[in-house]
């Protein structure tokens, strides 16, 4: 993975469980992208207004907030980061409706039923 310097970062901009972990280590594997980085994010759209992103990410890049979890690199874009800091990322297997990536996040005065958008408390 190409890298920037390592932002000292007093706390993560996004703060991610064991579960959350485990489960980007296990995409990883998966498809082949060990030493890649998790991208976390935000983008207009949904039914509240800002729907979560993850992704895989091979390259930081100057515009991003990049910190380390358990040896997993985390990368916020700037923009993102100002809706997301203070959140939680968690994955759950609980059952087929309910299981996945949950978020907690300070910053939503609302979310959708689903839990994948939000409505931002500004």
């Amino acid at each position: 993975m190409n890298t920037v310097n390592l932002m000292d970062t007093a706390q993560p901009v996004v703060t991610l469980t064991a579960n959350a972990v485990k489960q980007a280590r296990y995409l990883m594997k998966k498809n082949n992208r060990e030493n890649c980085g998790l991208r976390l994010g935000v983008k207009g759209g949904g039914c509240s207004g800002l729907s979560y992103t993850i992704a895989l990410d091979d390259t930081p890049t100057e515009r991003d907030l990049v910190y380390e979890v358990d040896g997993i690199t985390v990368m916020v874009d700037k923009k993102s980061a100002r809706f997301l800091t203070g959140a939680t990322l968690d994955f759950s297997l609980m059952n087929l409706l309910e299981g996945g990536w949950k978020w907690t996040n300070p910053n939503a005065g609302r979310s959708c039923g689903c839990g994948t958008s939000f409505t931002p408390n500004l």
